[in-house]
């Protein structure tokens, strides 16, 4: 498991209930949140939809599986740093129900809905005790199932808190922020990846026609230079993405957007 840090700020102000909360008001925030200029804009946007959504705390968790081996994860979080502590220590993401529920599912529902087995319980005893005593969990998906999805959580400290009149509204509305800040965190993750790889944008255009299902020959052709040095180049590029072969380098560069 390969994780990103996890960062996390405190909600500062006390939610409002379901019933009195303003959740058709975080349309308005959306266009907002995946353009962010910055992690901190993004935080800034997230936590004050989750006043209007009637939430004490939130969390939003994108995965990569980069293969069978590992997992990028990279997170929003706007909860106790307790929480996020105690996630990377104790390596919760192999036993976090709302992560498996986003793989499984997409459809949002209540955290009382969830089948919790054995090996979780203590995630969920943990999470209740930090802020996430009542939650609604909202998977973002991709065309990519569960190479590449993300999940948000909406958590109150009340255990009846998204039981009201208006929870089917903030129910519709998680959804979307879901995908808008599964589209912020996206970008993130590629431009860091563009930062820690150096690719460049010949190697990109490289990437694409080995995703068109070229060969050496046709790309040396296209590209006017001789097959050995389109696959020597292609060596490079998987050296650069820590991978062995251009398969696997076409692969990552779709996961992370790159192409």
């Amino acid at each position: 498991m390969t994780s990103f840090p996890l960062t996390a700020e405190l909600v500062g102000q006390a939610a409002l209930p379901t019933e009195t909360a303003s959740p058709l008001r975080v349309l308005e925030l959306l266009p907002g949140i995946a353009s962010a200029e910055s992690e901190q804009a993004a935080v800034d946007q997230f936590r004050l939809a989750l006043q209007m959504l009637g939430a004490d705390s939130g969390v939003f968790i994108s995965a990569i599986k980069d293969d069978a081996a590992r997992t990028s994860i990279r997170s929003l979080l706007a909860c106790d740093p307790r929480w996020a502590i105690e996630y990377s220590r104790a390596d919760w993401h192999d036993h976090d129900p709302w992560l498996r529920h986003a793989i499984d599912s997409q459809t949002p529902i209540r955290g009382d809905e969830l089948n919790v087995r054995l090996e979780e319980q203590e995630f969920i005893d943990r999470s209740t005790a930090l802020g996430f005593a009542s939650t609604i969990v909202a998977p973002a998906p991709t065309c990519f199932g569960g190479a590449r999805f993300g999940v948000l959580v909406l958590g109150s400290e009340s255990q009846n808190c998204f039981v009201g009149s208006g929870y089917q509204m903030v129910r519709i509305v998680a959804r979307a922020l879901a995908m808008e800040l599964h589209e912020w965190l996206l970008r993130a993750v590629r431009d860091d990846l563009l930062e820690r790889s150096r690719i460049t944008a010949d190697e990109i255009d490289l990437l694409r026609h080995e995703a068109a299902g070229r060969t050496s020959k046709v790309i040396g052709f296209t590209l006017g230079i001789k097959p050995r040095i389109v696959d020597y180049r292609f060596q490079r590029l998987s050296a650069k993405l820590n991978v062995p072969d251009r398969r696997t380098a076409m692969r990552i560069a779709r996961l992370y957007g790159l192409i």
